[in-house]
């Protein structure tokens, strides 16, 4: 009598495998995070089609080792803070959901900047509200207002944390100068900014914050697929690399960012199950030092 054979199943991908960053010099989390912005409507504008499987989407991140949350209170607006305190809360130890404040949305992909004092306090109040916590162990300021002065915003915030209410604070979409203005009223210990390997705009950024060992979070890190497209010119070569390791375009550009700096903490997002699996794959996806010159190469062109 034959006896049936079973291959073994593959182990699960894990975000520990991205390796480990100090946010802050004390809240240790994998480098490989997950951002929260698709679990709404498009433009970030109301409800996810399905809640509950949003809440499953946030619940198989932390199972897979994922314990940096990166969400905002513009996400919904409001209903990505919502979803994660209806899933995770009572909170996993040592998972640290980041969320920010300072946009408001006027309807689907429809923003405006607002840093005042009193606002911002009255998000922080309101985000430790929905995401059913004391304590938010990173809040951003979202952007900063160019009506308000940077010390009024900071201020507000550097309130909150001497309150308890915010441990670390940081930053979305700036510059160096910046950066240094901000660290005379309070530290600075995340910077948010759109990055990847096809959008290198904020290069000088990275490099400033690698010197100063300031993390930093690169949203858009797939850069929305534009890898992908045929046309692009990287597009062979990252297609055929990416064939060599037995991955994806997307898993290879996420790869790459953790090599491209050790402060590089992606975050990227998604609503699908089988889509999240993958991005944690590419934790454990390492390019040889031939095949990191050949992709810095392709995405120059």
């Amino acid at each position: 009598m034959q006896t049936m054979s079973h291959s073994p199943t593959p182990p699960l991908p894990n975000a520990a495998a991205s390796g480990t960053f100090l946010i802050g010099g004390d809240m240790p989390v994998h480098r490989l995070g997950y951002g929260t912005m698709r679990l709404v409507g498009d433009g970030a504008w109301g409800e996810p089609a399905d809640a509950a499987h949003a809440r499953r989407v946030l619940c198989r991140a932390v199972e897979l080792g994922v314990n940096l949350i990166d969400t905002a209170d513009a996400y919904g607006p409001e209903i990505a803070e919502r979803l994660i305190g209806e899933a995770l809360s009572p909170y996993a130890p040592g998972l640290i959901i980041a969320t920010k404040g300072g946009i408001t949305r006027q309807g689907p992909a429809k923003t405006e900047y607002v840093g005042r004092a009193g606002y911002l306090i009255q998000c922080v109040e309101m985000s430790l509200r929905r995401l059913k916590l004391d304590r938010i162990d990173l809040y951003q300021l979202h952007r900063i207002d160019p009506r308000t002065s940077l010390e009024k915003s900071l201020g507000a915030l550097k309130q909150m944390r001497d309150q308890g209410k915010i441990r670390h604070i940081g930053l979305s979409e700036v510059t160096p100068a910046e950066i240094e203005a901000a660290e005379k009223i309070v530290p600075i210990v995340t910077v948010q900014n759109r990055y990847s390997l096809a959008d290198r705009r904020h290069e000088e950024t990275l490099n400033f914050c690698e010197r100063r060992g300031i993390a930093f979070l690169p949203w858009y890190p797939i850069a929305g697929g534009k890898l992908l497209k045929p046309e692009h010119p990287a597009a062979k070569v990252l297609a055929r690399i990416s064939t060599l390791h037995g991955a994806s375009v997307s898993q290879l550009s996420l790869a790459w960012l953790l090599q491209r700096s050790p402060v590089l903490l992606p975050i990227p997002g998604t609503y699908n199950l089988d889509h999240l699996e993958e991005n944690i794959a590419a934790s454990a996806l390492k390019l040889t030092s031939a095949e990191w010159e050949e992709v810095e190469e392709a995405a120059k062109v």
